[in-house]
């Protein structure tokens, strides 16, 4: 699609955050190796790579859903049968402002069926600082559409995609932000048994400066217990 056309398609404050997010977050670049002990190869064997593509196939687009919100880990458990989710992917949107909304407004305009990400944390912008804003993805526990690698389709298969909002090329993720993750990947590592060897930031896995230089990987993994 020609770019003048697509961000004539959205308004405001909406195409710079939106624009920004797609191209931000997927820009190739230069690979950032772990910054964090914890963190193992920036690509693992894939042990599910298999067993994904036999069970995944080709997936028609979803209905159009609207994108919840939840701010507790109550409201953070899928209200029906769960994927066995392997990994959790971190990500920044690459931009000052926006939420889930803008972002899946964005990612169906540019073709995709539904917000790529299973999560989004806000920054105080479009949605609350803190706020963990749920994915229509993550209700009917579909697979992720937020980080391809063509070798390794397990990434989105059985990877949970969390977006926080924000540049951190730039400045860092406020405190509710860092916050507010902590608690989400704390949650889902304890429900699915993710290991911390596979929780990564979207530029370990593929050459992409996602989720930013600023982001405090460290922060973060000291939270997690």
């Amino acid at each position: 699609m020609d770019r003048r056309k697509f961000f004539k398609m959205l308004s405001g404050a909406a195409v710079t955050a939106a624009g920004i997010a797609l191209n931000g977050c997927q820009k190739a670049g230069l690979v950032r190796e772990p910054v964090t002990p914890y963190f193992g190869p920036r690509h693992g064997p894939g042990p599910y790579a298999e067993a994904s593509q036999r069970a995944g196939g080709s997936r028609p687009p979803s209905e159009p859903t609207q994108v919840a919100r939840a701010s507790s880990g109550g409201l953070w458990t899928p209200p029906g049968p769960e994927r066995a989710w392997r990994y959790i992917v971190l990500h920044h949107s690459a931009t000052d402002h926006g939420s889930a909304d803008v972002f899946d407004r964005l990612h169906r305009s540019a073709g995709w069926d539904e917000l790529g990400y299973h999560f989004v944390i806000g920054n105080g912008t479009e949605s609350g600082n803190g706020a963990v804003e749920i994915g229509s993805r993550w209700p009917k526990q579909k697979h992720g559409a937020h980080c391809k690698v063509s070798s390794h389709p397990e990434y989105n298969d059985v990877g949970i995609g969390v977006c926080l909002v924000g540049n951190f090329d730039q400045s860092r993720p406020s405190d509710a932000q860092v916050a507010a993750c902590v608690r989400l990947v704390q949650f889902l590592k304890d429900r699915y048994g993710v290991p911390e060897s596979r929780i990564y930031g979207h530029g370990q896995l593929k050459p992409t400066h996602c989720p930013g230089a600023l982001f405090p990987y460290n922060e973060v993994f000291r939270g997690l217990t």
